[in-house]
């Protein structure tokens, strides 16, 4: 009889083909996530990095006035306040797939939850998009390409790592041998009462 994991439907290689369908559509895309709650903060933290993504480029522009600047840094700050509350989400969520799993005494505690890890698989998945399209560019020198088409290889390299990383991760965790724990970002500069340039009155 084949035993199965809790993370069965969490597999690395199942997220990085949502990640490359979703980036395909585009950032406003709605595409259908796999069900379940886990895949629903999948599906908000990468839609978030992509959103981030766009919006940093933009921030990157020298020929709009600086309000157009000022949008874009604000929007960066909701998104990110957004993708970090879908990782953590992300993590309550699998956790929750471990409550009748006690860790051995001796299981390996990894100091990156599964969730920061998949927000790095959305974010090494737009690299990835991104480098190859600079592969493919007309306009540019031989060595623009030659050298992006590097990069492309190694960033590749280092999704299949993570991926591995992710997969070992979840696997180990489900028979004991590994656990994380949760660990909230505590954005003080997105709280007004802990930011002291928003909760001081000014004299």
């Amino acid at each position: 009889m084949t035993m199965t994991s809790p993370f069965d439907d969490v597999g690395a290689t199942s997220i990085s083909a949502f990640h490359d369908l979703r980036i395909a559509l585009g950032a406003g895309a709605q595409a259908a996530a796999p069900p379940g709650e886990a895949w629903r903060h999948i599906a908000a933290n990468h839609r978030c990095n992509h959103l981030l993504w766009d919006e940093e480029d933009q921030a990157r522009r020298t020929d709009v006035p600086d309000a157009s600047i000022a949008a874009n840094k604000r929007a960066i700050d909701g998104y990110n306040q957004k993708r970090n509350d879908a990782i953590e989400r992300i993590d309550e969520t699998l956790l929750a797939r471990l409550a009748g799993i006690a860790p051995d005494a001796d299981a390996w505690h990894n100091s990156e939850t599964a969730g920061a890890m998949i927000d790095r698989l959305s974010i090494l998945a737009l690299k990835v998009h991104h480098m190859r399209a600079q592969t493919l560019r007309s306009d540019a020198s031989p060595e623009h390409v030659a050298s992006c088409a590097e990069k492309l290889a190694r960033l590749a390299l280092q999704r299949d790592d993570l991926a591995r990383c992710l997969d070992t991760l979840l696997a180990r965790a489900a028979e004991g041998r590994a656990f994380w724990r949760i660990y909230r970002q505590f954005k003080m500069y997105n709280d007004p009462a802990l930011n002291p340039w928003l909760y001081r009155k000014p004299p």
